[in-house]
């Protein structure tokens, strides 16, 4: 007796996402304006560094979706609830011997909000970014942290753009 009411149960979980998926997707159109929330990373103790990502994620969000922002609109609020940056960013190869990176990639992770201006959530998306850690350039130059943030914005920024389709 209890396979039947499993199965029940989890043929109703199915269909209740597949009902919310497009439909969440479908109520990003346009926005009155763009804003990154970083508060998770600051309560880690990644000021600066949630700092950096806060102006580099709001510019590329302005870049990627200009074109999508209205007067009076809701608010695209982006929060981000991950940064992990590997530790050492360079040439180890691939574990089979060959050419490449040796697996090390940073990743940021965080949620597209659509946000009323009661502030309800309106629609919510989330959204994984991985980058080779090698994108910020060469792992001994005292740059290469910060570029790898903006690198990881911009890729965040553009995969959005790609999956919050416009009405």
């Amino acid at each position: 007796m209890r396979a039947p009411g499993r199965f029940a149960g989890r043929l109703a979980g199915l269909l209740a996402l597949w009902l919310a998926g497009p439909a969440v997707a479908q109520d990003f159109g346009r926005f009155g304006g763009v804003a990154v929330d970083v508060r998770p990373l600051a309560a880690y103790g990644r000021g600066p560094q949630a700092d950096a990502l806060r102006a580099d994620l709001t510019a590329a969000l302005q870049r990627h979706f200009g074109d999508r922002i209205v007067r009076g609109g809701p608010t695209l609020v982006v929060r981000v609830s991950g940064l992990s940056l590997t530790p050492y960013a360079g040439g180890q190869g691939s574990r089979s011997g060959g050419f490449g990176g040796g697996g090390e990639t940073d990743y940021l992770e965080g949620e597209a909000l659509l946000v009323g201006p009661n502030g309800a959530i309106l629609a919510r998306h989330p959204q994984l970014s991985a980058l080779p850690s090698s994108s910020g350039g060469a792992w001994y130059d005292p740059a290469s942290e910060r570029r790898r943030v903006a690198a990881l914005a911009e890729h965040y920024a553009a995969w959005l753009r790609r999956r919050l389709p416009a009405q």
